[in-house]
């Protein structure tokens, strides 16, 4: 599964975790990427990979 939204872009970020002895290694954290059916400017639905931040704010309309 594809973990970047086709609305806004948002992708995978990394950075690191830190133990509690203060160690540093590398990780990454996904975004919250849906699959739901949208509906396009020509009446179609199309199935896309949406982040749910696109999907509250109303960015695509849902079929």
């Amino acid at each position: 599964m594809s973990k970047v939204c086709a609305i806004c872009g948002k992708g995978q970020q990394s950075g690191n975790k830190v133990s509690h002895s203060n160690r540093k290694y590398r990780r990454s954290w996904g975004a919250n990427v849906q699959k739901v059916k949208v509906v396009n400017n020509n009446g179609s639905t199309q199935s896309l990979y949406v982040c749910t931040r696109c999907l509250r704010s109303g960015a695509v309309e849902r079929a």
